[in-house]
């Protein structure tokens, strides 16, 4: 039995670079983890042709391959380029319009009908994450179009995302069109979606209801991009199942300057309330068109994994970039020579004395003493594996946000809780009848069959007196390989 080379997972965006099962297995064998559909992008049956690919490519390894579908959420996009990309000059006018009509290098058309109310004279635009900016210079609100000067001009392409920095907009965090392509999803088998523009809690508990009320118990990422969300984000995490720091919007409804370090908090507050969290957005951005990355993005990915995320994001790196393969390997490569250094810096010290010191002022829970515990014994006796049977995966994913070294693996009954815990940093789901891991005994003897452990190995199992009890895990047991 072969494991993954990585404790970090890799999340890797499909589209028209990667959109077959050929390189569906090659990204799998270069280190992805989790397959992500972009719905902002293509048609329905698009995205149901890569749903197929996935499932072939899982039958053909005899693997695994979670999917997160992203929902767009009210995202303002500009239209088609014709003959893209276009390129923007410094100085030059622009405009803008919400007429449906093919955009060039005089006029770009913009999918949000309350632009013109949006903004006044003077108001910076974004376009591409801020790499362009706009200043409006004259509103036409007859035409429903504005004129514009390029501040500071670059390549764009169609249905880049366009961002009015501090404006109000008027859309709806969650949308019907949103619902819809949840319908989808939940019709394709999907359960795990990525939730644009959460603004507070009951932009999340709005979207678990509507898939409850169709027979379906999801799971929700928050992706945290509006400042509304930073400000919120106790409440959202009370009621997701894991964020993700979506460093592009976020860059420009922030001050990009402040992103580093919203981004440590971020993770943080994720990590304190065992939240999977995953990083985002640009992480080898130049490999979309280089087979090289450059020193700050290999520098970056690394940051964010020792700040404690438990999953690294690859987008257009390979949905559209010329070397998608290549990316995830480089990914995957960043993340073991991390990992390996990982004993040397603070943030898992950083979470444990923060929970140590929450248990003087309040009672804890025994699922926190528990974990505590666990990395503590598995430090201590360098065990190979911590196993955790697991009803819910609240068990791996506690011990999990504490990065112990060595591979925890949970065994659960549940599909869908498998593929959830696949999210999770170190942990590697075994779908299994429970009934095979009721006793310790029957673990060993599946580790020794597969080869896992031998003599003098010591594991830690975590276990509750309760069987089949959700949140009953409250004991562990140091067992040494004989």
């Amino acid at each position: 039995m072969k494991f993954p080379v990585t404790k970090t997972k890799i999340v890797c965006t499909l589209g028209p670079a990667s959109q077959s099962k050929k390189v569906i297995k090659k990204l799998f064998l270069a280190g992805m983890n989790i397959a992500r559909l972009n719905l902002a992008h293509d048609t329905l049956d698009y995205h149901r042709k890569t749903l197929h690919y996935i499932h072939e490519a899982e039958k053909e390894l005899g693997v695994t391959i979670p999917v997160l579908m992203d929902i767009p959420g009210p995202k303002i996009r500009i239209g088609r380029i014709e003959n893209g990309p276009i390129t923007l000059r410094k100085g030059q006018l622009l405009k803008l319009t919400t007429k449906k009509i093919a955009g060039n290098e005089r006029i770009i058309p913009v999918e949000y009908e309350g632009l013109v109310q949006s903004v006044k004279k003077g108001s910076l635009i974004y376009l591409y994450d801020g790499f362009i900016q706009l200043r409006v210079l004259t509103i036409i609100e007859d035409e429903n179009e504005i004129i514009c000067r390029v501040l500071i001009g670059g390549k764009i392409d169609s249905y880049k995302g366009l961002n009015l920095p501090k404006a109000r907009i008027t859309l709806e965090p969650i949308r019907e069109q949103d619902l819809e392509l949840l319908s989808f999803g939940l019709e394709e088998g999907v359960n795990i979606f990525g939730i644009s523009f959460v603004e507070k809690a009951e932009d999340i508990i709005k979207v678990k209801e509507f898939a409850r009320r169709k027979g379906k118990n999801i799971y929700t990422v928050a992706k945290i991009e509006r400042e509304e969300a930073v400000q919120n984000i106790q409440e959202i995490l009370s009621v997701t199942d894991a964020i993700m720091v979506a460093r592009g919007d976020l860059g420009v409804q922030v001050s990009i300057d402040k992103i580093p370090v919203l981004q440590k908090n971020l993770i943080a507050q994720a990590n304190k309330m065992s939240r999977p969290v995953i990083t985002a957005t640009q992480m080898l951005v130049s490999m979309t068109d280089n087979i090289r990355p450059t020193r700050s993005e290999v520098t970056d990915v690394a940051n964010a994994i020792l700040d404690g995320t438990d999953a690294t994001m690859l987008s257009e790196e390979t949905a559209v970039g010329k070397y998608p393969v290549e990316a995830t390997r480089m990914m995957s490569n960043i993340a073991v020579s991390t990992e390996k250094q990982y004993r040397s810096f603070g943030s898992r010290s950083s979470l444990c004395d923060d929970l140590q010191a929450s248990f003087r002022k309040e009672k804890p829970s025994v699922e926190d003493v528990i974990s505590l515990h666990t990395l503590e014994s598995s430090q201590t006796f360098r065990a190979k594996y911590v196993l955790t049977p697991t009803e819910s995966g609240n068990t791996p994913r506690r011990i999990s946000r504490l990065k112990p070294f060595c591979w925890i693996l949970a065994f659960t009954n549940k599909t869908e809780v498998a593929r959830f815990l696949t999210f999770s940093y170190g942990v590697i789901p075994f779908l299994t009848p429970r009934a095979e891991f009721e006793r310790h005994q029957d673990t060993i003897m599946f580790l020794k069959k597969h080869g896992l452990v031998k003599k003098g190995d010591y594991i830690v199992i975590t276990e509750g007196s309760v069987r089949k009890k959700v949140g009953g895990t409250d004991s562990l047991r140091i067992i040494q390989v004989e």
